[in-house]
């Protein structure tokens, strides 16, 4: 996992009643493959190889949303990719730009590990 100061830093001041849950995601995110890291994007917390391909939206009071994405800008021309999502969590934008929400700790417990299949997954299609 390679944690990086500048998200340290972040996640230190940051006021969000999910914090622990965000830092259980972000653990979890790194902890997906070895050559994730990760910065500050869009004022939050984004994990990244190559290219970024996970960013948390952390403007909801009252939940977390991770967005899955194969870089900064939608690709018009992506194809549609093809995600296992039994749990029904990934909430497709685009062919190519889906997010998954946790409205609660408990949702983060219980939907943890099909999220971090999703996220491997992702990483797969995208690196």
């Amino acid at each position: 996992m390679t944690r990086s100061a500048e998200v340290d830093a972040y996640m230190a001041t940051l006021d969000h009643h999910m914090t622990a849950q965000v830092e259980k995601l972000r653990a979890a995110i790194l902890d997906a493959d070895p050559r994730v890291n990760e910065s500050i994007k869009w004022n939050a917390p984004s994990f990244f190889i190559d290219d970024h391909f996970a960013t948390f939206n952390l403007h909801y009071p009252d939940r977390v949303q991770i967005v899955l994405h194969a870089g900064a800008k939608v690709n018009p021309d992506a194809i549609q990719f093809e995600i296992s999502d039994p749990a029904g969590l990934l909430k497709w934008a685009s062919v190519d730009r889906a997010s998954v929400t946790f409205g609660s700790a408990a949702e983060v417990d219980d939907r943890l590990a099909s999220f971090l299949d999703i996220v491997r997954q992702w990483i797969a299609l995208t690196s």
